[in-house]
């Protein structure tokens, strides 16, 4: 899965939206409660905006993570890279979404047809970041 565009994560407001936290069988609740503090997703989903990227998800290659065509990456640099991570990672100047193989040295697609990549063989390669959410749009 390639990465079509990047875009720094500044955080000019915070918005702050209710968040509906009970269910109900026969009708529909409120979901404005009086002591609920609702959620800013600024705040939920970056946690270090100085280190936190966006990316732009292009391609296929990682449905069988969950990530998908235009789907928006939030990435993050400061975090050290796991075994099973999923990562942004540039190689000869192309950026790519992968997962992290420590065991065997090599980034690898989520699908069978694209061929990993061994961390040993690729000089030029470099771990931009740690995905740590995506957010999808449906409209």
């Amino acid at each position: 899965m390639n990465i079509a565009e990047l875009a720094p994560a500044v955080i000019h407001s915070q918005i702050t939206l209710p968040l509906y936290l009970h269910s109900s069988s026969a009708g529909f609740e409120s979901p404005v409660e009086d002591d609920d503090p609702g959620i800013d997703l600024n705040q939920h989903l970056i946690r270090r905006p100085a280190s936190t990227f966006y990316a732009r998800a292009r391609g296929e290659s990682m449905r069988d993570k969950g990530i998908f065509d235009g789907d928006l990456l939030i990435v993050d640099r400061s975090l050290h890279p796991a075994h099973g991570d999923l990562v942004v990672a540039a190689l000869d100047g192309e950026l790519l979404c992968r997962v992290l193989d420590l065991r065997n040295s090599q980034l690898l697609s989520a699908d069978e047809e694209s061929p990993a990549l061994s961390l040993s063989d690729s000089a030029d390669l470099r771990i931009e970041g740690v995905v740590v959410s995506a957010i999808k749009e449906f409209r």
